[in-house]
């Protein structure tokens, strides 16, 4: 599905990724682990196209993203990428139903069409008597549910998840982890995780440890599809 070939990243004279290659495969959850420093969120963030590598490619399905710029970029980004982060980045001004339906609304939805598929999946993720409530009504759990159900919205193929559990208490980060486990079984999700969280890293298909900028071993817990 997703191939990442040879990818170098640098800022100033600071190596941060040191010819990356790997291969990510539809419907498995791997997981990027490793020391603070190690090079994991800017492989996260160049495989989202959120930043640009110095070197290498990114393809998804046979389409070269590092190609792409401006509109065509934000577009691809918007409908076959979605994001969830530590801190769940939801507007506090808008309700919940709302602010799941904002990738759709970007994406040229009618505003009818955005809410009724963000309702649903607020109602498959058991939040269906939030929909009117703003961020600062819902518990840290229920805001990083929406979080999840935003990234979901326009049906991308993977969901990138930087650090997702790491605000959270150990009863919602146990809830937040089954949830992505039934979305991988149930809907066939994809997901890429970097994560300090052994537990999450172990129950993965995949776990990618990283150091000093270089890929230092894969492990496998769980054979998934390698078609790409």
């Amino acid at each position: 599905m997703i191939e990442i070939r040879d990818i170098s990243k640098s800022y100033d004279k600071l190596q941060v990724l040191d010819k990356i290659s790997l291969d990510i495969n539809d419907g498995e959850i791997l997981s990027i682990v490793g020391p603070s420093g190690a090079g994991k969120t800017t492989l996260l963030q160049i495989a989202g196209t959120l930043e640009r590598p110095d070197n290498g490619t990114v393809s998804y399905n046979g389409v070269d993203v590092t190609c792409l710029s401006g509109a065509k970029l934000s577009r691809f980004r918007n409908r076959n990428i979605g994001f969830i982060f530590q801190f769940h980045q939801l507007l506090p001004e808008f309700t919940m139903v709302e602010n799941v339906s904002m990738p759709a609304l970007i994406a040229g939805e009618s505003r009818s069409k955005a809410e009724h598929r963000a309702a649903e999946l607020l109602d498959y993720l058991g939040l269906s008597e939030r929909l009117r409530h703003r961020p600062a009504e819902l518990s840290g759990g229920e805001r990083q549910r929406a979080a999840v159900a935003r990234a979901l919205l326009n049906r991308p193929g993977v969901i990138l998840a930087d650090e997702p559990s790491g605000s959270l208490d150990s009863h919602n980060r146990e809830e937040l982890h089954n949830l992505f486990f039934k979305l991988r079984d149930e809907m066939g999700q994809t997901f890429v995780i970097v994560t300090h969280d052994a537990s999450l890293a172990a129950g993965c298909d995949r776990v990618v440890n990283m150091r000093d900028g270089r890929i230092s071993g894969i492990s496998i817990n769980r054979e998934t599809n390698t078609a790409s």
